[in-house]
């Protein structure tokens, strides 16, 4: 089991901005900041850092486990709305029957996604 991930972004006073907007929906606050890094998580436990420096190449994937299929909707259309490029809108994916998941890229070009497991 994962207990957090660092992610280095280029900018973390935009990336914060961003991730925050973006992960509301599925319930991710920042709980911790030091300097230009900073933790965001669900219940006060950080569990993705974001982290200022050169950004990590090629692009990271990562995927953020949905409450439902509405919480992965409401993150997609955040996440757009804080500058966010479309990478693959809600619907559910070959992987499995109950697969339903969205795509965003963030300000570094990271793969970010949404995903509920959970039949409707």
């Amino acid at each position: 089991m994962i207990d957090h991930i660092g992610l280095q972004v280029s900018d973390y006073q935009r990336s914060k901005v961003f991730y925050l907007q973006a992960l509301g929906a599925l319930g991710y606050e920042l709980v911790m900041e030091i300097k230009n890094w900073g933790g965001l998580g669900v219940d006060g436990v950080p569990e993705l850092w974001l982290i200022e420096g050169e950004t990590t190449k090629p692009a990271t994937h990562i995927a953020l486990r949905a409450s439902s299929r509405a919480a992965v909707d409401a993150f997609y259309k955040d996440a757009l709305a804080a500058g966010g490029k479309d990478n693959g809108g809600p619907g559910i994916r070959e992987y499995h029957p109950n697969y339903y998941g969205a795509f965003v890229l963030d300000p570094d070009g990271h793969n970010i996604e949404a995903v509920c497991h959970k039949p409707t």
